[in-house]
């Protein structure tokens, strides 16, 4: 007999917890102990909610690590309890969070999906709402008693994504996040349409383990003409300097002056690890192809494939705090581990 699943939702700050303040016109953080009060139509949902909020909301821009380890953690505690988790959190770096949490909860078999909003949930034409209600009905999904999705996502504006697979591209528009490389998991219209063969799938019985290291010592160059020698070699020894991340032009490529390779062969050789990432849109990093990207593949910098750069920033993070060898970091970063990259 299959119980009514139970999902939790996390508020840890952003715009989807605010409403004006109808004496001062301010806004002001939701009272999510009101939640189905405010938003009755929760209740035709067919599972149970219960709310949690952190004790100090976060603004999206103020996020950090240190959160991430923490909202990894609160999901951990009540792991066992909830078949289901949706986190509230800002849209601006949302899909960092995601990332994150992706590469923090290993072994992961529950949906845990961010959602967040443009407008504020008392605004009224907020698109807070639609997004919280169709977040919360995917995450209580089952299918013979167990969670149709097992994996990290992102719901915003009718669309369910892999978490690790999204970027934000808009400040505006209610369908602000995209994912370039991957499809989306799940569409919502008049009928609420998953696509399973998109959707992650654990192979692992193992329980639920939670990271809690991240290596903070990584920085992010993007390429653009007129970057100098000299600065890059500037910013490639600060101390304590780890891994760099490269946004690299359209397939992966840089230029082939020599000087410039030889900053970056240095670099190599002072067991900073190198990651090759394009700083297009879409597509993928396939070092070789042109003749401006073999310089980099003979230097060992490593390829980033079809990463997006906010998956990329936390799983270097991530592998840091692993504390993998010089030559497993490569191999694990180019392996996908969550379906961050193909």
């Amino acid at each position: 007999m299959q119980t009514t699943p139970r999902i939790l939702l996390l508020y840890t700050g952003g715009t989807i917890g605010m409403q004006k303040d109808f004496k001062t016109g301010a806004l002001k953080a939701f009272d999510f102990n009101k939640l189905l009060k405010q938003i009755p139509e929760l209740k035709l949902l067919d599972c149970e909610i219960q709310s949690l909020s952190m004790q100090q909301p976060i603004d999206s821009s103020d996020m950090q690590p240190a959160y991430w380890v923490q909202i990894a953690k609160l999901i951990e505690k009540v792991y066992n309890d909830f078949q289901g988790f949706v986190v509230l959190h800002g849209s601006d770096t949302m899909s960092y969070t995601a990332s994150a949490l992706s590469f923090l909860l290993e072994n992961l078999t529950k949906p845990v999906i961010l959602t967040g909003s443009q407008l504020p949930i008392g605004d009224l034409r907020t698109d807070a709402k639609e997004n919280l209600i169709t977040a919360i009905q995917l995450a209580s999904l089952q299918q013979n008693g167990m969670p149709v999705i097992q994996e990290v996502g992102l719901y915003f504006e009718y669309k369910l994504y892999r978490g690790n697979r999204t970027t934000k591209i808009s400040a505006e528009q209610f369908n602000a996040f995209t994912s370039p490389n991957y499809p989306p998991l799940a569409e919502s219209g008049v009928h609420l349409n998953v696509q399973i063969d998109a959707l992650w799938k654990p192979k692992t019985k193992k329980k639920l383990l939670v990271h809690e290291k991240l290596d903070t010592n990584v920085i992010l160059i993007k390429l653009f003409p007129g970057l100098s020698v000299e600065t890059l070699q500037y910013m490639l020894h600060q101390p304590k300097i780890k891994a760099v991340l490269l946004e690299t032009y359209g397939a992966g490529n840089a230029p082939s002056d020599e000087q410039f390779l030889k900053v970056l062969n240095d670099a190599t050789k002072r067991g900073i690890h190198l990651i090759n990432v394009t700083q297009c849109s879409g597509g993928r990093v396939q070092m070789g192809v042109y003749e401006t990207s073999v310089g980099l593949q003979k230097i060992g910098v490593i390829s980033g494939k079809d990463i997006t750069t906010e998956a990329a920033i936390c799983k270097i993070m991530y592998l840091l705090g692993e504390e993998v060898s010089p030559n497993l970091f490569k191999t694990m970063f180019e392996t996908s581990l969550r379906g961050e990259l193909v």
